[in-house]
């Protein structure tokens, strides 16, 4: 069988850069015996687009400046018959040309910021190359958490209570601010609104903790939010993989951290770092009950439709431990690792489940592409031009 281009795309200007590295590389490991032809799409710290063997090498990134002067520039480029390609700008030796990768589809494995926000999934739109996960809007609104909590509210899934700010607020009404977070009660959670892998998320149990919290937030992210604790807490997770009309959940983790809300440190780097968000320690499947399995799963899957996601995310809940009320707390778009550990323990293998990942985005392609995507009018005829033309010299 002849092997198919897969673009794998990763890195980016993010602060969980490192984080989607490692994803990329796992799922290019998996994807070894697979029919695809894993091409590295490598965007740096600074928006460079590279590619070449080299960025297969995990150990290579170690490295990273002698990797990028090592590595390939290249773009998304359109021959002469409109079909896409990824073309290198550049020869990888003396005597060698640039090579053209025409693609067959796009596996997103950013983490945060541009890659996971809608932006990329824009680039693959304009260029109508099938690309994995959700789409330009399900992106963006996972990536909002104020938009996602919005959307949620109004389809009657629960959230915690929260207020949220920009940085021009704060200056204005720092006061106002704290006082309405304050009602909630202590201890509160300060989050920067467009960032996931918990950076720049603190936990407050004072008002001096309150303020450090939010001036070291703004550091990440200019729009914050301040949200209620739940006490006590526990954290449940639970992929879904599918479309808005048609997904399935995975079975439910517990995450185990060494803190009331995880850190990056315990998603991250509790296991060496190298598994990525596979490292973290958790219980899966989550030792809770069969009523509140079957709940979370229900409100993973409604959540997933309502914020129009697609492909595979991680939905992350807040459960009051004591009364197990059940509150939605963000989506993950692209989960590290893919949440791969959720759904091998829901008998399916890391090579499977990203093989149907990419299928998923193969038929929305097909679909897209099924429709009328443009429509033939005489607006640029003779007759019309010189119609607008002599709009120009008309007065009101």
């Amino acid at each position: 069988m002849s092997q198919k281009n897969l673009i794998v795309a990763f890195g980016g200007v993010s602060p969980e850069h490192e984080v989607s590295v490692l994803t990329a590389i796992q799922a290019i490991s998996a994807l070894e015996e697979s029919s695809y032809n894993c091409i590295p799409l490598y965007i740096t710290k600074s928006g460079r687009w590279l590619t070449g063997e080299k960025l297969l090498d995990l150990s290579n990134y170690k490295e990273i400046s002698k990797l990028e002067s090592d590595a390939i520039s290249c773009a998304f480029v359109k021959d002469e018959t409109g079909r896409t390609l990824l073309k290198e700008q550049e020869s990888a030796g003396f005597f060698s040309k640039p090579k053209s990768y025409p693609v067959y589809a796009v596996l997103c494995a950013f983490h945060g910021s541009e890659g996971e926000n809608g932006s990329f999934q824009g680039v693959c739109e304009m260029m109508n190359v099938p690309y994995s996960g959700s789409g330009v809007l399900g992106s963006s609104l996972g990536m909002d958490k104020v938009k996602a909590k919005l959307v949620a509210t109004a389809n009657g899934i629960p959230v915690t209570k929260a207020v949220n700010f920009y940085e021009s607020d704060w200056e204005k009404e720092q006061e106002e601010i704290i006082n309405v977070a304050e009602d909630f009660g202590y201890p509160l959670i300060v989050k920067p609104v467009s960032l996931g892998s918990s950076i720049g998320v603190a936990i407050a149990n004072t008002r001096e903790e309150l303020v450090n919290s939010i001036e070291t937030a703004f550091r990440y992210d200019a729009h914050l939010l301040i949200e209620e604790a739940v006490n006590p807490l526990m954290e449940i997770n639970c992929s879904v993989i599918g479309t808005p009309e048609d997904c399935r959940p995975s079975v439910c983790e517990k995450p185990l951290g060494q803190t009331e809300t995880l850190s990056f440190e315990d998603k991250y780097q509790s296991g060496g770092g190298e598994k990525g968000m596979a490292s973290a320690d958790r219980v899966i499947p989550a030792d809770i009950s069969k009523e509140l399995t079957k709940k979370i799963r229900d409100l993973a899957t409604k959540t997933f439709s309502v914020l129009d996601a697609s492909g595979i995310a991680r939905l992350d809940f807040l459960v009051n431990a004591n009364t197990k009320e059940v509150y939605f707390n963000e989506i993950n778009t692209i989960p590290g690792s893919f949440s791969f550990y959720l759904w091998d323990k829901s008998d399916i293998p890391f090579n499977m489940l990203l093989e149907e990942l990419i299928d998923i985005g193969l038929k929305k392609h097909r679909e897209k592409n099924g429709r009328v995507r443009s429509y033939e009018t005489n607006l640029l005829s003779e007759k019309a031009i010189k119609g607008i033309k002599g709009l120009k010299g008309s007065k009101n």
